[in-house]
């Protein structure tokens, strides 16, 4: 009995000591541990360039811009990052060669080898970069989409592209997006501006659900969708104007309903796609149906904190959706401008999804209807059939979507210097991503601290890093 009860005292003692040498062990390697910086410069001398190593030290000292991450505080979980993919993109992305073609799909949607592009935005219908206007169904007055086809340029260009991409990336998320109702379900019968008239919201929802089976036949699952882009604007061609009370009484009465009795319930209503100027909008829909999961957002007018005065308010989701880069402007501040508003400002501002404009163009900024913008640049340009150009909005996107994981969650990441901004996330394999912008002319060397370990980081001016390391 005596040694008996002596043995377990012996034996806790030695597991301590290889718990703390354990424990020690662990702190020393998590000091080393090793990060991997991206870089892409302002002056373009480095586009999403992979940089060499550096590793976590002790932390000693201070540095007036000093970044700390703290993997503990959790915020939203991320659905993913893209392009919109126009009927106009996949139309000269089709004219391309085979090789080059499969080339310039992957550098965009390949989760490995390319930008891991993972959310898809596409038009139900034509929109403004698309070759013409056109619906699903012209015959005026067949409420019962008697004659509803995809037939035309979806089934000609986008869906075999779409189907390309699927088979890159498997995972990718569809976000579904009509610019206008066909001509003869609106009050002024015209592609341009006009209402939906209430008569036909059965017939506008049963569009919407013959949509999902005709894509849904073609091997392509939509993700979510917004009821219109760009409701408060009447002048691309197409367009519609759709006000916060109509929105929610199409979706109330009828789109809802005939979704969910079609069995397309899972399918994300957001609501609004339309600038971050009008708060009261999203919140007046979300706050009067259950059936909308979120509010989308642009940001040609406002401050992109409207997004977090709309999730305050609402406790529902918020979708950053659209944003053009123009030809005429230079890449230094294209790139910085959209760093700090777009990519860093939407997700620290509750952001699930993070989406550039076009995602392809000719060399004339097209494909257009007559009424398109005549200035959108795409992520890429097309120059012919063998070979491509990758535009600004190629690596703003590329900066977070090639780090930063489907289902991973914004992480706590605050800054000490104004000109520094930031944002982290923890990915679902448990490595971190945190992507810094450097909105000064010069050069800062940064501290990033993460716990008890810290290292130093030259970031050039105008430029932007991000620092993955774990896992």
């Amino acid at each position: 009995m005596h040694k008996t009860t002596h043995a377990p005292t012996y034996g806790v003692s030695r597991a301590f000591k290889l718990l703390l040498c354990g424990m020690l062990l662990f702190a020393s390697s998590s000091k080393a541990q090793t990060v991997t910086p991206w870089m892409t410069t302002g002056d373009q001398t480095k586009l999403l360039q992979q940089q060499s190593t550096v590793s976590f030290g002790t932390n000693s000292g201070t540095n007036p811009s000093t970044v700390t991450v703290n993997a503990g505080t959790t915020y939203q979980t991320m659905d993913g990052f893209g392009y919109t993919l126009t009927e106009g993109s996949c139309e000269v992305i089709s004219g391309m060669a085979a090789t080059q073609q499969n080339q310039l799909l992957n550098d965009l949607y390949n989760p490995t080898t390319g930008l891991n592009a993972s959310v898809v935005r596409i038009s139900i219908g034509a929109s403004d970069l698309s070759s013409s206007s056109y619906s699903y169904n012209e015959t005026s007055g067949d409420t019962n989409m008697n004659n509803f086809s995809l037939n035309g340029p979806d089934l000609t260009y986008l869906i075999p592209i779409i189907k390309k991409i699927q088979l890159i990336n498997p995972n990718i998320k569809i976000l579904a997006t009509p610019w206008s109702a066909p001509r003869w379900m609106k009050t002024n019968g015209s592609w341009v501006g006009g209402s939906l008239q209430t008569q036909y919201y059965a017939a506008y929802a049963k569009y919407f659900v013959k949509y999902f089976d005709a894509m849904k036949a073609q091997g392509i699952n939509i993700w979510g969708i917004t009821p219109q882009n760009e409701p408060e604007n009447p002048n691309n061609e197409p367009s519609m104007l759709m006000n916060s009370t109509e929105q929610k009484n199409f979706i109330n009465q009828q789109l809802g309903p005939q979704m969910a009795a079609a069995g397309y319930g899972n399918i994300k209503i957001i609501a609004f796609d339309h600038n971050c100027d009008n708060t009261a909008y999203p919140i007046d829909v979300l706050n009067n149906s259950s059936y909308v999961d979120g509010a989308a957002f642009h940001l040609y007018l406002g401050n992109i904190s409207a997004m977090s005065t709309v999730k305050t308010q609402t406790n529902k989701n918020v979708y950053f959706t659209e944003q053009y880069t123009g030809s005429g402007g230079s890449f230094g501040g294209d790139f910085g401008w959209h760093m700090q508003n777009v990519v860093i400002g939407s997700t620290t501002n509750w952001s699930k999804t993070v989406l550039e404009w076009n995602a392809a163009n000719n060399p004339s900024l097209g494909p257009r209807t007559p009424g398109g913008c005549t200035t959108c640049l795409g992520a890429v340009t097309v120059n012919n059939s063998t070979s491509y150009t990758k535009n600004v909005a190629y690596y703003i996107i590329g900066q977070i979507s090639k780090f930063v994981k489907p289902g991973a969650v914004r992480i706590s990441s605050s800054s000490s210097s104004g000109s520094i901004v930031s944002v982290g996330f923890k990915n679902p394999d448990g490595s971190i991503a945190l992507l810094v912008y450097n909105t000064s002319g010069s050069s800062n060397t940064i501290k990033v601290v993460s716990g008890s370990s810290a290292f130093n980081y030259a970031i050039p001016g105008s430029s932007a890093v991000t620092f993955n390391w774990g896992a």
